[in-house]
């Protein structure tokens, strides 16, 4: 027998099966014109095994269905930079494991990404051929099809409820915790959620049938709601894409406004004060001639000089001595960077509370303690957070502070001082872990419960 009469025929498109990762059928294009195969991955998140790399992922095998999913995992072989049809370098976790095509088994190489917006949900390539097959490419599904009983039969995953919402999580990394639990609480209350990176999101604008795309073409007016995560440095494009979607009809847990005007310290401030809301004493200033009245103003040194764009304590500077201030404002000011210059509230002692609004109610409040040898309670910087039962009159407050922002989801952070309670921040894009951990609320699961609340209303 010759090596050719060896070689297996598959046609243009097979259906093929992974065993290790329980998937057993995925119909795949087969692409001799691509070098590396690749598997519709998704919610793809790193973790470390015997000190080697591995992934774990969700992979929807079906096409045109995101109510059937499989959760896989493996070690990661490679990482690669992977140039698409369409000329994007996207970088990619590459795995080795065995497919079955026909009944033929041997390990190949994939690189995973979301495929969703793709005619397949997995690409085999020529490097996983070589010498094992040959291809017809007038023969479509050659070794067999998979009629739609043979499907249900094979994922007898449960179905999404009815009544289940389709989501859209807007954020910038799908592995961070407060990503990672919104996503989880979605799935467990029976919606489908989709991770929507904010930089793949784009849009149309018409008068007649405007539209919001992601990568690769995937039209998403059909999402039912959308809850933002957004990086202060993405705060201007995410906002634009909120408000496209709010054109939609389509339901956003912070709308755009109340982002942008939360994400402006100087705006939030003038709102909170609007509000009858107390803040320490603030100073601003545009010029560094103004720079000594400023410091007198606030009550002179020590005091807190903030970076405008700042965020979880970064762009926070004490100055304890009035020269100190001087020379760190007006380096700031030499940059042009738009700085707040703040009283030191000494009683405070570095903690502050941390209260978690949702919908007008305060859900859950900790209180967080600064590290030794920094000034500001943080747990981005090193603090420790631990649960605490606020005052009535704290609790108003916090709730006040969110509506003035017209915020549903917020994180109000305030300190106790001998004025009384005093409103530092509203933040629209609160993480949850450290509050989750410290208080065990479910607080990613409020945050659900109160879309379906707005929804059902609807």
């Amino acid at each position: 027998m010759t090596n050719f009469e060896q070689k297996m025929i598959i046609g243009n498109a097979e259906w093929c099966a992974f065993p290790s990762l329980n998937i057993p059928a995925i119909k795949a294009r087969v692409d001799s014109g691509a070098k590396t195969s690749s598997l519709h991955a998704v919610n793809i998140q790193t973790f470390t095994r015997k000190g080697q790399l591995w992934v774990n992922f969700e992979v929807h095998p079906l096409q045109d269905n995101r109510k059937v999913f499989v959760h896989c995992e493996a070690e990661v072989v490679d990482q690669r930079i992977i140039k698409s049809s369409s000329g994007d370098r996207e970088k990619r976790y590459v795995i080795c494991v065995p497919i079955l095509v026909g009944e033929q088994s041997w390990d190949i190489e994939v690189t995973l990404t979301d495929r969703d917006s793709m005619g397949f949900r997995m690409l085999l390539g020529r490097e996983a051929m070589n010498g094992r097959v040959i291809v017809d490419p007038q023969i479509h599904c050659i070794l067999g099809d998979r009629p739609r009983d043979t499907l249900a039969d094979l994922y007898k995953a449960p179905e999404i409820k009815e009544s289940g919402l389709r989501i859209g999580l807007l954020a910038s990394n799908p592995e961070l915790y407060s990503n990672r639990r919104i996503m989880e609480a979605a799935e467990s209350r029976g919606h489908e959620i989709q991770f929507l990176n904010v930089k793949h999101c784009y849009m149309k604008l018409d008068g007649t049938r405007p539209e919001i795309h992601y990568r690769g073409g995937r039209v998403l007016n059909d999402l039912d709601a959308v809850i933002p995560r957004i990086r202060p440095n993405m705060t201007f494009y995410a906002c634009t894409l909120l408000r496209q979607f709010e054109s939609l009809g389509i339901y956003c847990l912070n709308n755009s406004n109340a982002i942008a005007q939360s994400r402006d310290k100087l705006r939030s401030l003038q709102l909170l004060l609007e509000h009858d809301l107390h803040v320490p004493t603030t100073g601003f200033a545009n010029s560094p001639l103004d720079t000594n009245d400023l410091i007198n103003m606030v009550g002179g040194a020590p005091l807190i000089i903030k970076l405008l764009e700042g965020t979880q304590g970064k762009g926070v500077v004490l100055a304890e001595t009035k020269k100190a201030a001087e020379s760190v404002i007006n380096a700031f000011k030499s940059l042009n960077a738009n700085i707040l210059v703040q009283e030191f509230v000494k009683e405070a002692s570095g903690k502050d509370l941390r209260c978690f609004v949702i919908d007008g109610r305060v859900v859950a409040s900790i209180q967080r303690t600064a590290a030794p040898g920094e000034f500001r309670a943080n747990i981005h910087q090193g603090g420790r957070a631990e649960l605490i039962k606020i005052t009535p009159e704290e609790k108003r407050i916090a709730v006040k502070a969110a509506k003035a922002m017209n915020l549903k989801v917020a994180g109000v952070d305030l300190i106790r001082s001998n004025k009384g309670p005093l409103v530092l921040e509203v933040n629209s894009s609160p993480g949850l872990q450290g509050i989750e951990t410290a208080t065990n609320e479910d607080i990613a699961s409020r945050m659900i419960t109160a879309i379906e609340k707005h929804i059902a209303g609807r």
